[in-house]
């Protein structure tokens, strides 16, 4: 019996992306016993990310049928692009409701007859010590990234559209015709491309500025008499950085619950008082755009874009680790975001069929992306190719700051390279991605 064999030889079309997944195909010349196949183990133990189609041309003198074998691997290589939501459309719960029930229930079942643990240290209104020296790096960070930002907009081209809020990062803009913004059926979703703000690559998310987290709720009266600072720069305060201009409430004993929503403080006249002179993390200090100086050369600009990308990952990770701790809210019909243990009353959200919830906002728990959006654009694999619009299903998405870091010569972190398709190989015209199985 004939053993099976494999082509040795692969043109560029078998290594093809198509639908959000990589297919490498070989066609099985001879087909004899399945332990023939035992030789492929090794093969696809090798091709992690891969779908594997075997196609078996077996005479019709050896069998009447034709079998094929299809081996799935779970692809770590390529991911799905990120979701767009409609504004008509409520966004998902980080939790299903369902599980929620569910954990509550087991909760519930398990305290039975139990002594009640003690609340964390923000319920308490006290500070966890260990995250201050943590939000001090979110906050310099933040500082950090928006200087270099300032710095690689002046060397690095970055096109905004007219009507969108979709930016592109490269020489051209896209070809895609993806704008929603005003009167695009007249113009049939083209992008009009002009210039960029920092604002277009770091979304602005505000937030009510507290002096007493554990205070009681902003009314709607009090909406405009608040201030509002940047959410990032709130969730760090309320974490245990001292800003003189945002005062807050320092607590140093744990409050007195009478209630479930009634506690009074404790009495601190016995502890000594706090040391004004003690020496506190340095604060950095953002440049002013006048005083803006871009990088001279091609490496002054590649360290510049590694530092960035460094931030970006810093403050990231940091503000994470501050939200496992520190409850963050967001409105799930709006991109609006509180820093706090509940959300505060103002009748402001003008989303999708406010009128019905009163310009009540629909408060639950915030992921990091409502905090920090990353706002995806396209990938562009090379600076000198403008993109083509029959090849956008091979195209990956990354973060702006990340793709605007890439094409500056920053070496791309592993987390990001699923979504970006780093790995696919693209075709060359519109024939070729006609062949992709």
């Amino acid at each position: 019996m004939d053993s099976v064999c494999l082509h040795s030889q692969f043109s560029r079309t078998d290594f093809l992306h198509s639908k959000g997944r990589t297919c490498l195909k070989f066609d099985i010349l001879k087909c004899g016993t399945w332990q023939g196949l035992n030789s492929l183990n090794s093969f696809k133990n090798s091709c992690s990310g891969l779908i594997i189609q075997l196609n078996f041309k077996i005479p019709l003198k050896q069998s009447a049928h034709v079998q094929a074998l299809v081996i799935r691997c779970s692809s770590p290589q390529n991911a799905d692009l990120p979701r767009y939501y409609s504004k008509k459309e409520k966004k998902p719960f980080p939790i299903p409701i369902v599980e929620l029930r569910r954990a509550a229930r087991e909760r519930l079942k398990n305290s039975k007859n139990q002594p009640r643990g003690p609340w964390p240290p923000p319920k308490r209104g006290l500070v966890v010590e260990r995250l201050i020296p943590v939000a001090y790096r979110v906050l310099n960070a933040r500082i950090t990234l928006i200087n270099n930002l300032k710095k690689l907009l002046k060397v690095m081209p970055v096109n905004a559209c007219k009507w969108c809020s979709e930016i592109h990062v490269g020489p051209v803009g896209h070809p895609f015709k993806s704008c929603r913004g005003p009167r695009a059926s007249i113009r049939k979703g083209a992008h009009e491309w002009g210039e960029t703000v920092l604002e277009d690559i770091l979304v602005p998310v505000e937030a009510y500025h507290l002096y007493d987290r554990l205070g009681k709720r902003i009314p709607h009266e009090e909406r405009f008499s608040v201030p509002r600072i940047p959410a990032v720069v709130e969730l760090c305060i309320q974490a245990g950085v001292d800003l003189p201009e945002y005062p807050t409430k320092r607590r140093r004993k744990p409050i007195i619950r009478i209630g479930k929503k009634e506690f009074v403080d404790a009495d601190e006249s016995e502890l000594p008082d706090p040391d004004p002179e003690a020496p506190k993390p340095e604060i950095l200090a953002e440049i002013l755009d006048s005083e803006i100086v871009p990088p001279s050369s091609k490496e002054d600009t590649t360290l510049l874009a590694e530092e960035t990308l460094q931030a970006w990952e810093e403050m990231r990770e940091g503000a994470k680790r501050l939200m496992k701790m520190y409850p963050v809210r967001a409105c799930g019909y709006c991109p609006e975001v509180h820093v706090g243990p509940t959300g505060h009353k103002a009748q402001n959200c003008g989303a999708h069929k406010h009128q019905q919830r009163n310009g009540q906002h629909g408060w639950q728990a915030a992921v990091l992306d409502d905090l920090i959006p990353p706002k995806y654009v396209w990938h562009v694999p090379d600076v000198n190719k403008p993109l083509e619009r029959e090849l956008q299903n091979f195209y990956g998405q990354a973060p702006t700051v990340v793709e605007l870091c890439a094409q500056a010569g920053a070496s791309v972190p592993e987390h990001y390279k699923p979504t970006m398709r780093l790995d696919v190989g693209i075709p060359t015209d519109v024939r070729e991605a006609e062949m992709v199985v």
